[in-house]
This record gives C-alpha cells, structure tokens and sequence, in this order.
C-alpha cells in the first residue's frame, strides 16, 4: 500500500487512532514505555540484503520504491501518546505515504508491552512449538493453504518467532507465507498479503462513499497490473462492494478476501457472483481472515469444498495463543485531510456492526448514501 500512496497520493495527510475495542487495562508508565520504544524506532532502517529480498521476492514492487524505503526513517514526532489511569490514546497524523507504517508495529508494541508490564507469565515455549506443530499437522490433514496474519496482536516478538520457525519446519507443509516480511525472510518464506480497510477507507474521503470501491480497486490495477490480485470486500459491506465489483474487476482479481460476518454466508454471495458473471468459481478463490481458529478453518473447509478455492490468513490464533487472553485492539485510519485543511472523518461499515468504526455521523450517512439498512 505505501508502495501505491507514494506514487498516487504523495502530498495527502491523514490521521490514525488507537482503539482499545478489549477495554483493556493499561499499568501506570505504560505511555513512557511505549514511546521509549517508539523513539527507538528512528534507528531502523532497511539493510541491503532487505532490499535484495524484497526485490526478489516482491518483484511488483516498484525498484525506485524500493530505493525510497532503503532511505526511510520512522519519525516519532508523528505519534501523540497519552495516558490517563489505565487510559492510553495513541494517534498518529502527518503525510499518508510516510505514517501508513505506524499501524502494525505499534499495535504490535503495545501488545508485547501489555504482557511485560503486567507481569502475566505465557506457556513456555516448549508448549508454544508443540501447539503450533499441531496445528499444522490439523491444517494439512484439512488440505488448506494457509498464511500467517498475527503480527499487529502477536504476545511478542519472541513467540512470534517460535511460532513462524515451527511452520516454516514442518513437512510437506500448507503453510505458504506471512505478512511479516522480516520472519519471510529470516525462515525463507514467502511474503504475502492483501491490501487493507484504509486503502478504501481514504478514497472514500477523497472521491466519496459511492465512487470509494470502484476508485479504489481502479487504483489498485494501474498500480500493480493485474499482480496482488485480493480485494478487500468489507468495508461499507459486501453487499454494496459486490454491486461495484463489475464483470471486468471479477475478471481481472484472482479473489477476494473475507473479513466480517458470516463466512459461510459471504462464500454463499461470492459463488453466485460469479456465476452471475459467467465465471466458474473454481476458477477464483476467497481468503478468509476473521478472527480464525483451527475449528472454523474446518467449517470453511467442508463448506466451500468443490465449490469455490479457498486459502485462510490466520492471525492471532497463531501468533498469541499462550494461555492468556489476547489483546482486542485495532489502529484505524480517522480522518484525511483536505485540501482546504479541513479534516474529512473516515469510517468502515463492515459487515457486523460491532465492527463499525468512524464519526456516526459520517456513518449515517454513509448508510444513507449507499442505501445500506440494518
């Protein structure tokens, strides 16, 4: 995505939040903590055998972007952090193509510091490894490709680790890459994932609620041309994306990805689209992503068989299952700012409304626009 924002909207501002959907407590310090870490940031950089696997591997990618990300730094000054009892807000705001990297290593921070500092002792690593073999082991009995999502709510950096180092081991394995680009790398992996709720969110702001999907998706193929071809369905519903997604986006996306409501229902909607549109669902795959454990693969599984390819994005079940509760926290994109310096407020409908997230205003009327009825 910062990939496509550096050569499309280079000049656009935007803002993100932190949203705390668990209710989770926060120990006194936990804001001086987290930006200790976020300031320590600034001393990251892309090194050259990075880029030389990025570049073999993400051969989409643009080489002069490649060049930018090598000279990229994070700024700290972009992240406001406040903490109030066990309140903590986070906000980022600043140029869309530089901030759009805060999202996943801060929620990724935040997660590893809430265990730490709460002193909340997880299953020793020896249990972590055996459950994740068994997990493969119940993947491949299922037949199913799988990737690993769970960075942005891993326990740690550690366990993470564990957990991609027991995948990229196992035999004969359905385990075909992460969105964690340093653990592809570091476990010679590939490197894959989709673009994400913020890119149709911010072309909503831009080009407004009823031109945001078409717009969006149109952006997408300029920029890569037919390659990451996964669209995103749910952000102001499927059922609204699924009346914008016309014969030619049908034709030239390889699939769509799943991420709110009912995953039997949305695999119901995604076949008959098809079918509509003259194309064998075979043909065509569904990523599933929310919120997946090892018995809803399963569900999926038997559901979808014979009828339309299936792949999952498995996340926090992989990347955070310790024997303690994993952290419920999103970081959206809130508002873009236009031209006049006004601030544009940006929501994401979903397909549950528990989901929902943005102004309710703007999410009214938003609901209006589209004609979308609970």
């Amino acid at each position: 995505m910062q990939n496509a924002v550096v050569k499309l909207f280079p000049k656009q501002i935007v803002k993100y939040q932190f949203i705390n959907r668990g209710k989770h407590h926060f120990p006194e310090g936990f804001a001086e903590e987290l930006r200790a870490s976020v300031n320590a940031m600034a001393e990251l950089k892309l090194t050259k055998d990075e880029k030389k696997f990025m570049a073999k591997t993400c051969p989409y990618i643009d080489l002069p972007y490649l060049d930018f990300l090598e000279g990229y730094r994070y700024d700290p000054s972009e992240v406001i952090i406040s903490q109030n009892g066990n309140d903590v807000e986070v906000t980022v705001e600043g140029l869309w193509y530089r901030t759009i990297l805060w999202e996943v290593p801060l929620l990724a921070l935040i997660s590893e510091l809430h265990y730490e500092m709460n002193h909340l002792e997880r299953n020793s690593n020896e249990i972590v490894i055996e459950n994740t073999f068994e997990k493969a082991e119940k993947l491949n009995t299922l037949g199913v490709t799988y990737a690993e999502f769970g960075t942005r709510r891993r326990h740690s950096y550690k366990v993470h680790d564990l957990v991609i180092g027991s995948l990229a081991k196992k035999e004969n394995t359905k385990f075909i890459g992460s969105s964690n680009v340093h653990f592809a790398m570091k476990y010679g992996v590939k490197p894959i994932g989709t673009h994400a709720h913020e890119w149709f969110m911010f072309h909503a702001a831009e080009y407004g609620f009823k031109m945001a999907n078409k717009i969006a998706l149109e952006h997408w193929v300029d920029v890569y041309r037919g390659d990451l071809g996964v669209a995103l369905s749910d952000t102001f519903t499927t059922d609204v994306f699924f009346n914008q997604f016309d014969k030619k986006f049908t034709k030239l996306f390889d699939g769509v990805r799943h991420d709110s409501g009912d995953p039997l229902e949305f695999a119901d909607k995604t076949i008959a689209h098809y079918e509509e549109n003259g194309i064998n669902p075979l043909y065509k795959y569904i990523i599933f992503s929310d919120g997946l454990n090892l018995e809803k693969v399963e569900e999926i599984t038997n559901y979808c068989s014979e009828k339309i390819g299936i792949s999952f994005g498995i996340g926090t079940n992989l990347t955070n299952d310790v024997g303690l509760k994993p952290m419920n926290i999103v970081m959206k994109l809130i508002g873009v700012k236009s031209d006049n310096g006004e601030w544009i407020p940006t929501v994401k409908l979903s397909d549950e409304k528990g989901k929902y997230t943005g102004d309710p205003k703007m999410i009214e009327l938003a609901k209006e626009f589209l004609r979308i009825k609970e």
